[in-house]
């Protein structure tokens, strides 16, 4: 005897609520309470109600994470931060280091299907072209995390007030008498390099200061970025007093480039960093740096994904910023 295919109909029965109601679920619209909401889709599971692009289909309780490596403090802090509130819904993680590649080719897509993954993080990455509509096609939510480049409008981005927090680092080496203040930033593709470098020229300009294209070496945020950037500044024929690292393990670079040069920190050269990992403490001398809520950040982008993958719940706003704040420690102080 043939199964009679499950309806929207038998599913508001079974939930004692109105068609709207399922329908509003279905199509991830406000106006249904969260219980309410986790109840209906709970049925739609166990009834095994499926419907082309409504996103309902098999869940296998993972989501990815992608991230360019593994192997540094910044990127510890991002995985605690999604590992713990992935573990708070109940899903597990897979881990994807990218070593620098653009994601997206045909093994990674059919791993992906064949897992039944629920949803990806994507950290400092970027797709292969056409690789945001494999993702559709499987009904797969992802969200960003400081995106290589400018994602699609409907895409949830979570980032830090990196503009803010290239103004206050800027901002601190000028209150302190810096007229000559270096930056190395990122990899330009990155939107967090961009938005540190504008409020690093932000900054120079309310103060009056020209912007000097000399004095800006591009790095990778890799301690060899701040090594080899930090040389080049400092062979200037007018090197600078003080250099913005745009990142702690660059602003580690910068300390060894310094040493090199036979330097001083901070009595012949003021660093700053970006990030707060918890070695900078540590380090002689101890870094002022622009503390980023890295962990924050992953545990809010894990939040929306699985809103978005197993509540049908769209985020209210597509970009979220969270605050930086400065850090104050003993490798800046006035210029000699």
């Amino acid at each position: 005897m043939t199964q009679t295919r499950m309806t929207l109909a038998d599913i508001a029965d079974i939930a004692g609520v109105s068609l709207a109601t399922v329908s509003k679920v279905l199509n991830g619209r406000a106006g249904v309470s969260e219980t309410r909401r986790d109840q209906i889709l709970e049925i739609l599971e166990q009834e095994g109600y499926r419907r082309r692009g409504t996103g309902i289909r098999h869940r296998a309780g993972l989501i990815d994470i992608v991230m360019r490596g593994i192997d540094t403090l910044w990127s510890t802090l991002i995985l605690v931060g999604a590992q713990e509130e992935a573990a708070r819904a109940g899903v597990g993680l897979v881990v994807t280091p990218t070593h620098g590649r653009t994601m997206g080719n045909r093994h990674w897509l059919t791993s992906l299907a064949q897992r039944h993954t629920d949803g990806i993080v994507l950290v400092v990455s970027r797709f292969q072209t056409g690789v945001d509509q494999e993702l559709g096609k499987l009904g797969i939510p992802y969200v960003f995390v400081d995106p290589i480049g400018v994602p699609e409008q409907d895409v949830p981005v979570i980032g830090a007030t990196n503009f803010d927090g290239g103004v206050e680092a800027t901002e601190h080496l000028i209150g302190l008498g810096h007229t000559r203040i270096g930056i190395i930033t990122g990899d330009r593709g990155l939107m967090c390099s961009q938005e540190r470098l504008a409020g690093y020229k932000d900054a120079l300009d309310r103060a009056g200061l020209p912007y000097d294209e000399n004095l800006v070496s591009v790095g990778n945020f890799q301690v060899e970025g701040g090594y080899y950037g930090g040389a080049r500044l400092l062979r200037l024929p007018k090197p600078p007093t003080a250099i913005f690292a745009g990142s702690d393990l660059q602003a580690h670079g910068v300390y060894q480039a310094a040493k090199a040069a036979g330097l001083r920190v901070p009595e012949d050269l003021s660093v700053v960093g970006f990030d707060d990992v918890p070695l900078c403490q540590w380090v002689s001398p101890p870094l002022t740096t622009i503390r980023q809520p890295l962990t924050d950040m992953a545990r809010e982008a894990t939040r929306i994904l699985v809103d978005m993958a197993y509540r049908g719940i769209e985020p209210p706003r597509k970009k979220v910023e969270l605050a930086t704040s400065l850090v104050v420690r003993e490798s800046t102080a006035p210029p000699a």
